[in-house]
């Protein structure tokens, strides 16, 4: 089954996003900030949610991965 249909594979997809366009701008700020506007801009907004609030997604991805460990 793919992401799209499956909620707990979304919000694993949506998470592992944030995580990944904020380290990504942690090592290289330029390669993100000069795409703040359009389809390439939804990756700058995922990195600024990740830096904003990074004690509320390092939460989820806890609660995400104790989930996914203890599935049945």
């Amino acid at each position: 089954m793919s992401a799209i249909f499956n909620f707990q594979s979304l919000l694993t997809v949506l998470l592992l996003l944030v995580c990944t366009c904020a380290y990504v701008r942690s090592l290289a700020p330029s390669l993100l900030d000069q795409h703040k506007t359009g389809l390439l801009g939804t990756f700058w907004k995922c990195a600024r949610i990740g830096e904003r609030k990074s004690p509320h997604v390092a939460v989820c991805c806890l609660l995400m991965a104790l989930s996914i460990l203890c599935a049945e």
